[in-house]
């Protein structure tokens, strides 16, 4: 299966009280959504926190044999997490540096194709309402 993934993070006052959200489809088909409140993070910790968490379910199903997945392809709207994570950009930011290393790790675990795609907000409003649902807002 090929696996589409929208993902989203956001905080009230960056830093302040964040959420995360992803969505995961199999071509029209929703297999699952995560709406999660991660405590005080910035908005960047908060898009690459979505995306950890949305490769884990993802290895998770794998190794439980729930799913056979062929390929990933990750929607988000952060346009600095997807230039660091395709090299177009450095990860300059100590707090980034941790989280985007865990994302190479999975991205190895899963050894399966993963493309990522910058998308404006309004292309990934599905995700944004889950960050908004995990915010209370």
């Amino acid at each position: 299966m090929k696996l589409v993934v929208h993902t989203d993070g956001g905080s009230l006052n960056n830093p302040g009280q964040a959420g995360i959200g992803f969505l995961i489809h199999e071509g029209n088909t929703l297999l699952h959504t995560h709406s999660e409140a991660i405590g005080i993070a910035s908005n960047n910790v908060a898009e690459y926190t979505a995306l950890i968490r949305a490769l884990t379910y993802i290895k998770e199903q794998i190794e439980q044999n729930k799913m056979q997945v062929e390929s990933i392809e990750i929607i988000a709207d952060s346009e600095l997490m997807v230039k660091q994570i395709n090299g177009l950009y450095k990860v300059k930011n100590a707090d980034l540096r941790p989280l985007f290393n865990q994302v190479k790790i999975l991205e190895m675990e899963l050894s399966i194709p993963i493309s990522y795609r910058h998308v404006l907000r309004a292309e990934n409003a599905d995700a944004d309402a889950l960050v908004k649902k995990a915010l209370g807002r």
